[in-house]
């Protein structure tokens, strides 16, 4: 399937996500409030940390207690040394991009991201992954069908560093509704794509970085395979 055009905006103004509100009902109503409607096919692209503030999944540093690995890395990178803890409880391997960091490391989940996905939150707490994002997604694109009627695929999407550049770029870690990967073949060369990535780098454009509040943004007119595979499926290295 191929894509010669399509359209992205965000759902503006958008509510300040508390821990416990129900996205999709939040979702509905910056719907309603802006007269817009999603139509069939629209891909729904939300900030992870949307979803983990809606899950609840934030920890109190206080609680955290930094070892001897995690106060060696805060001292070579600068890092809180209970927010580098929880890069390692949160992760199976580590390195760090230059001497001083960022650390890249490779989530429980399989995802290789930037400090496997640790958010501070302030000064005195830090935002988790969603525990399962692909569900997460899930969950989101029934509540959406079902408050709008229309058949839509939903995308969480993380901010994340590549360690062989600086600046962030935005990738895909859950999806549903939408197959994650697209297969091009072009004079007997065929080529995986990871579609849903593309479908979060597009989103990220528009989405709320530091503070801009637009959580929530939709793709429309973008051709694509529906599927309930999720992000997982495309891993190499699955939990």
């Amino acid at each position: 399937m191929t894509t010669s055009g399509f359209s992205a905006f965000a759902l503006e103004p958008f509510p300040e996500v508390r821990p416990g509100d129900d996205l999709s009902g939040a979702i509905g109503d910056v719907l309603t409030r802006t007269g817009t409607e999603l139509r069939d096919g629209d891909i729904v692209v939300v900030a992870s940390k949307a979803v983990s503030v809606a899950e609840k999944r934030y920890v109190d540093l206080a609680g955290v207690t930094p070892g001897p690995e995690a106060l060696d890395l805060a001292a070579r990178t600068g890092k809180p040394a209970p927010i580098v803890q929880l890069i390692l409880d949160h992760s199976t391997e580590h390195f760090l991009a230059t001497e001083r960091g960022p650390v890249i490391a490779r989530h429980t989940l399989g995802y290789q991201l930037t400090s496997a996905g640790i958010d501070r939150a302030g000064s005195d707490g830090a935002w988790l992954l969603p525990e399962d994002p692909d569900a997460s997604a899930r969950a989101l694109r029934d509540a959406l069908t079902h408050v709008t009627g229309a058949r839509v695929a939903v995308v969480i999407a993380d901010s994340d560093g590549r360690a062989d550049r600086r600046g962030a770029t935005v990738v895909s870690i859950g999806a549903a509704g939408i197959a994650p990967l697209r297969v091009t073949e072009h004079d007997g060369k065929r080529q995986e794509e990871t579609l849903t990535d593309l479908v979060a780098a597009a989103a990220g454009i528009i989405l709320g970085q530091r503070g801009r509040g637009a959580p929530v943004a939709v793709l429309r007119g973008l051709a694509y395979e529906p599927g309930d595979q999720g992000v997982t499926s495309m891993l190499h290295h699955r939990p």
